[in-house]
């Protein structure tokens, strides 16, 4: 449990930082480079013989749902909406969590669905305010997909893991990074962008791909093989309200506060019922 607080606080500032200091270069570049750096974190602790050839496959294509195309969805929405309307969209997250376990485990739990209708309402409040309602649904449909590849990823190691209990997570994270690296970079070689970046930006990609992305997935996946689906589902979204508030605050973004406070509420009865 530890762990995952301790990455909340550090992601709460991710969603400001982006869209403060990288709004305006290419998403496929700042996850490539995101990526990268994390890969280069955890590749002195790669352990070839700690896996078969098989296992390694896995895992990287596991890094390259979870972290690769999550990456892609996630900075993407930044060009379409606020950093506090990208960070209150991701708290659906645990709704997805709770679907993607029940689908795994071949079991059923109607709350689930009900969480996911609530949700649905609760997001509704923040985006029918919006100045501008087909951007920001494109930003949602961006911030969903995301979402759903994070969720999926998450379950996916978990399940793993299960499996091959000596395993230790250190020893083979790299492998899940490597494949979102992957994905990246072919999304970004594909477009052909060639941004020109300040030191300034350079500085914020070494904050998020060392510290958020690198130590704060590998926190958050061995995390999330300590607590039960419901608890990491809950857990998904500490960062949600500190990231609006680091938003609003720290960054000096507007916010209609009664529709914020309303979607916030409702959305956290979700959140509950997800992880009953």
């Amino acid at each position: 449990m530890l762990q995952l607080i301790i990455v909340s606080l550090i992601w709460a500032f991710s969603f400001g930082l982006i869209k403060r200091f990288l709004g305006g270069v290419d998403s496929t570049f700042v996850s490539a480079a995101r990526l990268g750096l994390a890969l280069l974190v955890f590749l002195p602790f790669l352990r070839f013989r700690s896996v078969t050839l098989r296992l390694s496959v896995c895992l990287a294509a596991i890094g390259a749902v979870q972290f690769g195309v999550m990456y892609l969805a996630y900075i993407e929405s930044f060009r379409y909406l606020r950093a506090y309307e990208a960070a209150l969209f991701t708290i659906t997250t645990p709704i997805l969590v709770t679907l993607f376990a029940d689908a795994f485990d071949h079991t059923w739990r109607p709350r689930a669905l009900l969480a996911a209708v609530l949700a649905v309402i609760g997001t509704g409040f923040v985006t029918f305010k919006s100045p501008d309602l087909n951007v920001t649904l494109i930003g949602l449909a961006y911030v969903q997909l995301s979402n759903a590849a994070f969720a999926v990823g998450q379950i996916l190691y978990r399940r793993i893991r299960a499996r091959h209990t000596p395993l230790r997570d250190r020893d083979v994270f790299a492998f899940l990074y490597a494949g979102g690296f992957a994905i990246a970079l072919t999304a970004m070689l594909a477009r052909g962008d060639q941004p020109s970046i300040t030191t300034q930006q350079i500085l914020t990609l070494l904050y998020l791909g060392v510290l958020a992305s690198g130590i704060g997935f590998f926190l958050w996946n061995v995390g999330a093989t300590r607590v039960t689906s419901g608890t990491l589902a809950v857990m998904n979204n500490a960062k949600v309200p500190l990231a609006v508030a680091v938003a609003l605050i720290f960054f000096g973004e507007q916010a209609h506060l009664p529709s914020l406070i309303a979607s916030l509420a409702v959305m956290g009865v979700a959140v509950w019922l997800a992880g009953k």
